[in-house]
């Protein structure tokens, strides 16, 4: 088994405090906003200026979509406790809200401004699906994210008393699961840069590899609401995106091909 005794808690400043989720969360960002900036474009036609512009966007989108969608999962709680709704601090946020309240609000901004939107998605897939990679590790450091019990050597045991897994069974690393299917998913994205068309179409494929993955993985996390037929609001989620971003893609690609 693999121990972590590491406290989830950094420190706590009054009302506030500093984790290890948080912390990655903001390199994860961080590096993702620093790679859209500086990867090569050539192939990809984006302009500095229209990022810098719907950067901001995507970052209250992705906060606002993240807290609903928590919120959704766990209404039963925020019903009851309305006021905690707004404690954004506190941690209680959804990676699919984030994605997408992220890149619907990204979109209608650069429709709106006529910024090429396929253009400015594809640039963002890359960063988005690394950073997601990064923010991972601090998952992995608090335990937070429960998950089917193993008796498998990789299994993770925390040891520390302000971890939400502690005095559980050792438990599978789902989240690094995750983490590494983010990574793989990044280095595909990153090859095929400037190599598929039409603008829209790297995105739509980062989505449904990310969907694809999740949907299974989620099996094996136990820290999300069961909505129906056995499945939690994730993976409700990824099915939807799946449904979508999958016949799109293959029309779009298969138009393509057409052209040449």
């Amino acid at each position: 088994m693999i121990y972590i005794g590491v406290n989830p808690d950094i420190a706590k400043l009054g009302p506030l405090t500093l984790s290890w989720h948080g912390v990655f969360g903001v390199i994860g960002g961080a590096l993702a906003t620093w790679l859209i900036f500086r990867l090569d474009r050539s192939g990809l036609n984006v302009n500095k200026s229209h990022l810098s512009e719907v950067l901001l966007w995507g970052i209250i989108g992705g906060l606002v979509g993240s807290r609903t969608v928590h919120v959704i999962d766990y209404w039963e709680f925020y019903s009851a406790n309305p006021l905690t709704i707004l404690s954004i601090y506190e941690g209680g946020h959804a990676i699919w809200g984030a994605i997408l309240g992220g890149v619907i609000t990204v979109a209608i901004y650069a429709w709106v401004k006529r910024y090429p939107v396929g253009n400015l998605l594809d640039t963002g897939a890359i960063g988005l699906i690394l950073g997601q990679a990064i923010g991972r590790i601090g998952d992995i450091i608090n335990g937070e994210h429960l998950s089917a019990y193993t008796s498998l050597p990789w299994g993770f045991t925390y040891t520390h008393p302000n971890s939400p897994s502690y005095g559980l069974p050792a438990q599978h690393p789902a989240v690094v699961y995750e983490m590494l299917w983010d990574l793989a998913i990044f280095g595909l994205l990153w090859k095929l840069k400037g190599r598929i068309h039409p603008p829209g179409s790297l995105f739509l494929m980062y989505l449904s590899l990310y969907a694809f993955g999740r949907f299974f993985l989620s099996f094996l996390r136990h820290d999300s609401n069961f909505v129906g037929l056995g499945l939690n609001q994730p993976q409700w989620i990824s099915l939807t995106v799946l449904v979508v971003a999958v016949p799109w893609l293959l029309i779009r690609l298969r138009r393509e091909s057409s052209k040449l």
